[in-house]
């Protein structure tokens, strides 16, 4: 017996059942991971929120554009000195002044300038010139919109090479007052070859006038006699006196050097051979009193 042929509204109301079952299952599929996107978008936007609130993003976007104006050699190192300076601003001017950024390229430009300077001896003339030509160069051009050197940075370098060196503050302080330039104020070449060569040679003075006063010294009472010290301060007074006419601060340290074992011998016999009274002179006040002699002759800037 043949089969009886289906109505066509029941072949339709079964195709649109199917379709229905297809629908509702795709709808199953999109409401149980609706909540696990609605959940990442919203974590995502509240992170970035939070970034924004606390100021990270743009403190991380200034320290990026930093990187890109300063275009150090080691990008990774300046940003950690520059994450480490960020509260370098001053508290008295309500944190105005130079950025942390600018000041931390600002030691990295002294501390090239005076790699270069340290490259020769000043006794290697030309070797020297050109090195401190270099630290000028390096100082006066890098980074900023006019060329050219002023006081401010002048003076923090002689500050720096003071303070490397073995010289106590209160000798070099005199000096330091007397070549230094304002702050605002441009810095020649011949300027500023003339403070460094000063700076490296009173460096170089007081270190000899430091082995003098061992030779001076008694060990028991870690002191010298004042008669037998000014004694050898007047004798290197008298070879100072003999360079009034020199005009490189190198002169002054070649005076010093011709003080021979003779001339010393001499006056410190004499000072001995005086029947007086002897108080100690102590280390600091004989350098003190080498180094006046030495900066006596220095003439001032400016």
């Amino acid at each position: 017996m043949a089969a009886l042929p289906v109505p066509l509204p029941l072949m339709k109301m079964a195709a649109v059942e199917k379709r229905r079952q297809v629908v509702a299952s795709a709808a199953n599929i999109t409401d149980g991971t609706r909540p696990s996107v609605f959940r990442a978008a919203a974590t995502t936007e509240s992170e970035e929120g939070f970034l924004r609130q606390v100021g990270v993003t743009d403190m991380l976007r200034a320290a990026l554009l930093k990187v890109l104006e300063a275009r150090p050699e080691e990008p990774i190192s300046f940003l950690a000195h520059y994450f480490e300076n960020m509260g370098l601003r001053s508290p008295t001017n309500g944190g105005a002044g130079e950025h942390p950024g600018q000041l931390l390229l600002q030691q990295q430009r002294l501390g090239r300038a005076l790699w270069h300077l340290r490259l020769a001896h000043y006794s290697q003339r030309t070797a020297f010139n050109n090195n401190v030509g270099v630290a000028y160069e390096c100082l006066s051009t890098c980074g900023r919109k006019k060329p050219g050197l002023d006081g401010r940075t002048y003076s923090e370098l002689l500050k720096r090479i003071c303070r490397d060196g073995e010289a106590p503050e209160e000798v070099v302080a005199p000096l330091l007052r007397k070549i230094q330039c304002r702050d605002h104020e441009a810095v020649p070449l011949g300027i500023f070859r003339t403070g460094m060569l000063t700076c490296f040679v009173l460096l170089e003075f007081v270190a000899r006038a430091g082995a003098l006063y061992r030779l001076l010294e008694d060990p028991a009472l870690a002191t010298a006699d004042r008669r037998m010290g000014q004694a050898v301060l007047d004798t290197l007074e008298g070879a100072l006196q003999a360079t009034d006419g020199a005009a490189a601060p190198a002169r002054y340290l070649e005076a010093g050097s011709r003080l021979g074992p003779d001339s010393l011998a001499l006056a410190m016999d004499r000072a001995l051979v005086a029947q007086r009274s002897s108080s100690p002179m102590t280390r600091e006040e004989f350098l003190e009193k080498a180094a006046a002699l030495f900066i006596a002759k220095v003439k001032p800037v400016g």
